[in-house]
């Protein structure tokens, strides 16, 4: 593992994460949101520290909010969010990256994954109305929506 990324797993106070990488929640608001769907109140937002170092990727999964990505440091990271009915999207974030952009957005109900495209990769990923893991699905294996995904992905099958 690259020094820095260790050092961040330290000062940070990072722990693994269920779909890769490690993480920490840094801020849950006060005051809560009703979702327009079937889900009960929740944070109005939340944020955490994702950190993914060479050799991880965040599996495939989805969360019922949009979430937002910004990129802190290290080297790029690209981010892939589907419908599972449409093209796999990507954005690649990182400060100065040609192509790149600092901030994207995955919305609500979309699969997603990511993976650095270096040593390690430390972002911020915000989700509104809050992340709660009773809102949270990794994909399984085998699943119908895992092969929706891979009929979809005739560019990137390193993701699965």
């Amino acid at each position: 593992m690259h020094d820095r990324a260790a050092a961040l797993i330290q000062e940070l106070q990072l722990q693994p994460h269920p779909e890769g990488g490690y993480y920490r929640e840094i801020f849950r608001s006060a005051g809560s949101v009703q979702p327009a769907d079937d889900r009960p109140a929740r944070s109005a937002l939340t944020t955490i520290y994702f950190l993914l170092v060479e050799g991880q990727q965040s599996r495939w999964h989805r969360v019922r909010s949009d979430e937002v990505w910004h990129f802190y440091e290290g080297d790029p990271i690209e981010v892939f969010w589907s419908t599972g009915r449409d093209a796999i999207q990507k954005a690649t974030l990182s400060n100065g990256a040609a192509g790149a952009r600092h901030v994207c957005v995955v919305p609500a109900g979309d699969w997603q994954a990511a993976r650095p495209a270096g040593a390690y990769a430390l972002v911020g990923c915000t989700v509104g109305p809050g992340f709660d893991f009773a809102d949270f699905e990794m994909i399984t294996d085998g699943s119908p929506e895992w092969d929706a995904l891979r009929r979809l992905d005739g560019a990137l099958p390193e993701l699965f």
